[in-house]
């Protein structure tokens, strides 16, 4: 189906590469549903894109019946669900001894249950649509990095969800892809970046190509395109393809050694800098998790 002729939900979709994703796909011609927990981004986002062509629902993809009631929403409103961008997705700092436990907790909890409520809300509405869902992993799912383990476990984790997802609903016709970016310059990294020196300087010093940023727009371009083709996997850039086909020789032990002579000291630096900050993600997450505590998702 046309990407004209879509309707299209977006999880994380307030900023970032959704929001951007959303405003390509409405340029197309898609009606877009756009799920976040940061109600005035959200209604900026909306704003932006038309409220006769978007619609904003603040819900949390943790919460699967939040998920649902988000689904109904778009088929009430337009009619039918094509396609999902399972996208919403955060980040953790600290080495394992250093992270605060309930971060490490919500990064999985966003960027593994988030998408398997999300997937489980749309999948009855993608049957009859024979529809496209595409979850956001990252070259973090095949090229882990210290001080990291939540994010790139839970990437690692989202990745292998597709796959089997992709398994159990072909017969439905449903299809399902997996992106996998590298390091993109979008509020996530650029927090990160903002918080942590040390994580500047941890990218700065990985082997090319893997020290590389993406820029928004590239990978925006590579989401359309899938959607558009229904592909299986996307890589932005597209390199990043390359490394995933040699996770095993990057995550071997000759592989490790670039990274492992940055550990000794890179690694206690940045566990300190978390102390210092006093948490252990972004005062964006923060205020998403104070919001969701005020029922707002």
């Amino acid at each position: 189906m046309a990407i004209n002729d879509q309707v299209i939900l977006i999880t994380g979709g307030a900023r970032g590469i959704g929001l951007e994703t959303a405003k390509a796909f409405a340029a197309r011609g898609a009606r877009l549903v756009l799920t976040d927990l940061d109600s005035p981004a959200l209604d900026e986002a909306v704003a932006a894109i038309g409220a006769d062509k978007a619609l904003g629902i603040v819900a949390d993809v943790t919460d699967l019946a939040a998920m649902e009631a988000a689904v109904a929403a778009a088929v009430e409103r337009f009619g039918r669900l094509d396609s999902v961008l399972a996208n919403a997705g955060i980040a953790s700092y600290g080495s394992v001894l250093a992270i605060d436990p309930a971060a490490f907790q919500r990064t999985l909890d966003i960027n593994v249950v988030g998408v398997f409520n999300t997937a489980r809300a749309a999948i009855p509405e993608l049957e009859k649509t024979k529809g496209y869902l595409l979850v956001v992993s990252s070259l973090a799912a095949f090229a882990a990095a210290p001080g990291l383990a939540a994010y790139n476990a839970s990437k690692a984790g989202a990745e292998h969800f597709a796959n089997a997802l992709r398994l159990e609903v072909a017969h439905l016709g449903i299809g399902v892809g997996c992106a996998h970016m590298s390091w993109i310059d979008t509020p996530l990294v650029q927090d990160a970046k903002s918080d942590l020196p040390t994580f500047q300087e941890l990218l700065s010093k990985l082997p090319p190509p893997l020290n590389k940023t993406t820029d928004v727009d590239s990978c925006v371009k590579a989401f359309v395109k899938s959607v558009d083709k229904r592909s299986r996997h996307v890589y932005c850039p597209g390199w990043v393809r390359g490394a995933g086909l040699n996770r095993n020789v990057i995550n071997s032990a000759v592989g490790n050694l670039p990274v492992l002579r940055l550990v000794p000291d890179i690694l206690p630096r940045m566990d300190a800098e978390v102390r210092a900050l006093g948490r252990s993600t972004s005062a964006r997450n923060i205020a998403n998790d104070k919001r969701k505590a005020g029922g707002e998702g």
